[in-house]
């Protein structure tokens, strides 16, 4: 008998397994990336306190989007997280996309982040 491939779990150790080197400080903190089928989130992390600073989604409803899952939502999540950010005077972050693929949703909240001048 096969055994089904269970991909969270895989991407779970995957995520642990960046986790043990990548740590967001109070001058640069941790861009979190969450995904979902139907939505994507992001926070901002400062792990040496344990709390997050800015935090942003799909369920937002001032962003007022018409799907919520597809790539120019991720990426208007990303624009409104760098502004977020900018606004509480955080500049530089360090990006965890959590163990998932830097490809399609994740990375169009990366470059939306980027492109709104928020550095990584």
């Amino acid at each position: 008998m096969l055994k089904k491939i269970d991909r969270n779990s895989n991407r779970v150790k995957r995520h642990q397994r960046v986790r043990r080197k990548i740590s967001g400080t109070t001058s640069r903190p941790r861009l979190n990336v969450y995904r979902s089928n139907t939505n994507i989130y992001a926070q901002i992390i400062d792990d040496l306190n344990g709390t997050t600073l800015v935090a942003a989604s799909t369920l937002d409803k001032d962003l007022n989007l018409e799907s919520k899952s597809n790539k120019l939502a991720a990426k208007t999540v990303g624009e409104t997280i760098a502004k977020r950010a900018l606004e509480k005077g955080i500049e530089e972050g360090v990006f965890d996309r959590s163990g998932y693929i830097y490809h399609g949703r994740v990375k169009e909240l990366a470059e939306g982040a980027r492109e709104a001048g928020l550095k990584f």
